[in-house]
């Protein structure tokens, strides 16, 4: 008698979107609450006023980003970079966006952890 294995269909899509605040983890939801990180003072955040050049990653984001990897054991901007693509968790933590190492750097270099 021959095996018999689950059929396995990768080519369906998905009828219904998977809603993603379920398969992430607990300090990933805790970090993307606005109270969690809007109890930090986060000013000392340089921030373009003036509106010119590229839009600008909210610093609340982009702290709760570090918090997170640090926490998660990533470190370094490029890694970090890396799993703003790869990590579910961070990416529903950021959004769907993707701030590039250079940003991430120089974020965690005016707080001192880059």
């Amino acid at each position: 008698m021959p095996a018999r294995y689950v059929t396995v269909d990768r080519e369906t899509p998905m009828l219904l979107p998977p809603d993603l605040r379920e398969w992430v983890p607990g300090i990933s939801r805790t970090l993307r609450d606005p109270t969690a990180i809007g109890e930090l003072d986060v000013r000392m955040a340089r921030v373009n006023e003036q509106g010119s050049g590229s839009e600008q990653y909210p610093p609340a984001m982009m702290l709760g980003l570090l918090i997170y990897s640090d926490a998660t054991g990533v470190f370094g901007s490029r890694r970090i970079e890396q799993t703003t693509h790869e990590n579910v968790a961070v990416r529903l933590l950021c959004g769907d966006t993707h701030p590039d190492h250079d940003t991430i750097c120089s974020f965690g270099g005016r707080i001192g952890s880059c």
